[in-house]
């Protein structure tokens, strides 16, 4: 779950990289999903792998920050 209270961290290429291809992934989703009779697609293994990403990258972020 996004957390509002938190800023988005700071993320490397590859971290980029896998938001970019989950977003696209659910983009195309989203599109099956109006094409579809029910018009129902799931949807939230992909936002959990991204809000694992930005965990990730705020853990790494912390983590840099207590060793300044």
């Amino acid at each position: 779950m996004k957390r509002h209270d938190e800023p988005e961290p700071k993320l490397t290429a590859a971290e980029t990289a896998k938001v970019a291809w989950y977003v696209a992934r659910m983009a195309k989703r989203g599109i099956a999903a109006r094409n579809s009779p029910t018009g129902d697609v799931y949807q939230d293994d992909l936002k959990k792998r991204v809000e694992r990403i930005l965990d990730g990258a705020r853990r790494r972020e912390e983590k840099a920050a207590r060793k300044k």
